[in-house]
């Protein structure tokens, strides 16, 4: 018997990817519901080839469901994950909201979906598990095999974030300034402190009084939360005028010495990763490639002389699916694969 699957925020653009990689991935579900807010009630939306009309969340029986993908937002899973979850529903949330609690597991299955385990048999639960920050997670699949291997000291990460990142008008911004430089009509300022078409904005959610940003403080907290605490991680974020897909550029200080070729040949096959590397003009990834792909790109490997045991690569993924949308489901797969989740009758 397969699952009863909701999908909060149906019309967004992480719901409507979580509702096409179910159907790509041929999740077990035998029925599929889209939710969202009263104002997008009978919207139509795909999942796979059929057409499913938008639902009020609020009106939803969700103690006959077996899992709710959440993407509508921090205030709207505040209120609606506990209640969720304590009707039997397990929520996967991909809001900010429970990433930095205690009792909720932040998870991304290429590197820490043991922690799934311990979680389900937990009586008390709160019945939420997180999903990490877009930047994150392509972020920690490529650090944990380097970190298994000869142990991570310090990451110094300046990232390169596209606009969806930021939701769908945020991508609208980007198209219509884009077009307004381009007919020398006025560019508009809506969604970002400063112009974004053929521009790049440091600064990337709301400054902290030490000077780093929200995202910047998330990579950190989380990277540590995810795989281990004892690393240290600075970051600086950055958007860009690239529709989807986030890259990084990623240095790191190792307790053991390791050589590019052993990284390379360690990364080629660790879970998630994908290495496209040749010392050539076009030997590497870029977002327009990565869009729509599953993998953790990573290029440009090479070493750091300028510490000890240092290494510096270039990474890159889809943000929409696994910075997002397809962690969400692979950890449904992983609950599922271990025999963690049952169906309900």
């Amino acid at each position: 018997m397969g699952f009863k699957v909701a999908v909060v925020g149906a019309t967004g653009n992480v719901g409507r990817e979580m509702l096409s990689i179910l159907a790509e991935r041929a999740f077990p579900a035998d029925e599929v519901i889209a939710l969202a807010s009263a104002r997008s009630l009978g919207t139509e939306v795909s999942y796979g080839d059929k057409i499913l009309k938008v639902q009020n969340l609020e009106h939803h029986d969700f103690s006959k469901t077996d899992i709710c993908l959440m993407s509508a937002g921090s205030s709207v899973s505040k209120d609606w994950s506990p209640k969720i979850g304590a009707m039997g529903c397990l929520v996967i949330d991909n809001s900010s909201c429970w990433r930095y609690d205690e009792r909720v597991p932040l998870v991304v299955p290429e590197v820490n979906a043991h922690v799934l385990e311990s979680f389900m048999k937990d009586e008390k639960r709160l019945n939420i598990i997180a999903n990490p920050n877009c930047s994150t997670a392509q972020l920690v699949v490529a650090l944990k095999p380097l970190h298994d291997r000869a142990t991570i000291k310090r990451v110094v990460v300046s990232t390169y974030q596209s606009v969806s990142g930021a939701g769908k008008d945020a991508m609208d911004e980007l198209f219509n300034q884009s077009r307004a430089i381009f007919s020398a009509s006025e560019v508009k300022l809506e969604k970002f402190p400063k112009r974004i078409a053929f521009n790049l904005i440091p600064q990337i959610d709301v400054f902290m009084e030490d000077g780093f940003t929200k995202e910047e403080w998330k990579m950190t907290v989380e990277t540590k939360k995810i795989l281990d605490p004892k690393i240290k991680l600075t970051a600086t974020c950055v958007r860009v005028p690239v529709f989807i897909s986030h890259s990084e550029a990623v240095n790191i200080e190792l307790e053991k010495p390791l050589s590019a070729d052993e990284a390379r040949t360690i990364l080629r096959s660790a879970p998630g990763c994908l290495v496209i590397d040749k010392r050539e003009p076009g030997g590497y990834i870029t977002p327009h490639e990565a869009a729509g792909e599953d993998a953790t790109y990573i290029s440009r490997i090479r070493e750091d002389s300028t510490v000890e045991n240092g290494l510096a690569f270039w990474c890159v993924s889809d943000n929409l699916r696994k910075g997002a949308a397809l962690n969400a489901i692979q950890i449904a797969e992983a609950l599922n694969n271990r025999k963690l989740l049952k169906a309900k009758a």
